[in-house]
């Protein structure tokens, strides 16, 4: 089905990728959003808020985060799409919270504009350290969604894809972006609503008494009741069965922590999405996401202005994880160079998924910041001159930690 014309903003924008995101929630049929204020996420919650009236939607600021998320879920099975917003320590506290949606299988989705870390770290400056902990926070086994976009239209496009997917599968969707994407402003196209495809939500299209809220139909997703029509739940965090009362057979709390993983891993293929570019013959492939993706293209024009045959390849869906793309290109890469603002997250699943085939550089970057384009190409070149091969991941220095690293030398003499 097609957005509500009511919940469509269509026009052409000049907006950040906050805002851009909080029209996309609303032009997905959102109608609640629970939040608290966060640098720098707390635009998009704002700018929800300010339009929220034309949708008929609402936006609540909570008292914490961990009643904002707590009340998104609840807003879910009260029957509306629902998100909540958030950075580094709100992220945090939403995580026990947000395993219990997983368990519930609770269609929501959750907006991470990432800044540095850990605890306060630095509030108002980019970071792209909370990818692992998108995919592990919780306990237990549970598979997610998670894309990583790299602009302000990025941003307006996938809010709205992951409210559908949310819908698909039943589960929370995380959209991880940056604070660098999160306030850059550009021109952000938002079309009419007939060209904006909206997922409804499934329900149940039988008889209140014969309602089960977890028994799958054959694609491993369970319908939803739709709320006020007398349909009677049993809603546990437990690991439980059809009905959704707590398993007391082995077997069959297995079976139901096993759809909730198979639900996602057996449509992998449908839900990632990368961006590849002169991947065939590259000598070097650089793997990146967010904002580093695009940093990442100024150091590639300068390493092919040496002769390097370098391809790009861009993750907009961080999990599920592009196993199978990144086994493929390792069977004729030479290596892979990964930027990221952290230290060290997806360059180690880049190097799981090679299988020891090709060298993986990691260009780190502690954050606040975004990196050198030098950097980058300085990283693609050595990994075309290193003729071993690496034991792991390789950690190239940037200039700026090399430069701090001779100032403790020299201090230190």
């Amino acid at each position: 089905m097609n957005a509500n014309p009511r919940d469509v903003l269509s026009g052409t924008h000049y907006i950040d990728g906050d805002v851009a995101s909080g029209f996309g929630a609303l032009a997905a049929g959102c109608k609640f959003i629970a939040g608290y204020p966060i640098t720098p996420s707390t635009e998009a919650a704002e700018a929800f808020a300010r339009v929220a009236y034309k949708g008929n939607a609402m936006f609540i600021q909570m008292e914490d985060e961990l009643a904002s998320v707590s009340a998104v879920v609840g807003a879910v099975w009260s029957g509306v799409k629902s998100m909540t917003i958030t950075s580094g320590p709100g992220y945090s506290l939403m995580m026990e919270t947000f395993g219990f949606a997983a368990m519930l299988e609770t269609p929501m989705v959750l907006l991470n504009i990432q800044r540095g870390g850990p605890s306060t770290g630095v509030p108002t400056k980019t970071g792209q350290a909370d990818i692992m902990q998108s995919r592990w926070g919780s306990h237990g086994d549970y598979e997610i969604i998670a894309f990583a976009p790299e602009s302000p239209q990025e941003l307006f496009d996938y809010t709205v894809k992951a409210f559908n997917l949310a819908e698909r599968y039943r589960c929370p969707v995380m959209i991880m972006s940056d604070e660098c994407v999160g306030h850059m402003t550009e021109k952000v196209v938002i079309p009419a609503a007939d060209r904006i495809e909206i997922e409804p939500r499934r329900f149940f299209k039988g008889q209140p008494g014969q309602y089960s809220p977890f028994k799958p139909d054959d694609d491993l997703v369970p319908p939803m009741a739709k709320a006020g029509d007398g349909y009677n739940l049993y809603i546990s965090g437990r690991a439980h069965n059809d009905q959704g009362m707590p398993y007391t057979n082995e077997e069959f709390k297995l079976r139901c922590i096993r759809r909730l993983v198979d639900k996602i891993k057996k449509n992998k293929e449908k839900i990632i999405e990368l961006r590849e570019e002169n991947t065939k013959d590259a000598e070097v492939v650089v793997v990146a996401y967010g904002i580093s993706s695009r940093v990442a293209v100024r150091g590639i024009e300068l390493a092919r202005e040496k002769g390097i045959k370098v391809g790009q390849l861009r993750l907009v869906t961080i999990w599920p994880f592009p196993d199978e793309r990144i086994a493929e290109l390792s069977q004729t890469a030479k290596a892979f160079v990964v930027p990221e603002i952290n230290y060290g997250q997806i360059a180690f699943e880049v190097d799981r998924c090679a299988h020891g085939r090709s060298n993986v550089v990691l260009v780190p970057h502690g954050g606040a910041g975004v990196h050198n384009p030098d950097d980058i190409c300085d990283a693609i070149e050595y990994a075309v001159k290193h003729k071993e091969p690496l034991e792991g991941v390789h950690e190239y220095k940037t200039r700026l930690e090399r430069k701090v690293f001779e100032e403790k030398m020299r201090i230190a003499e």
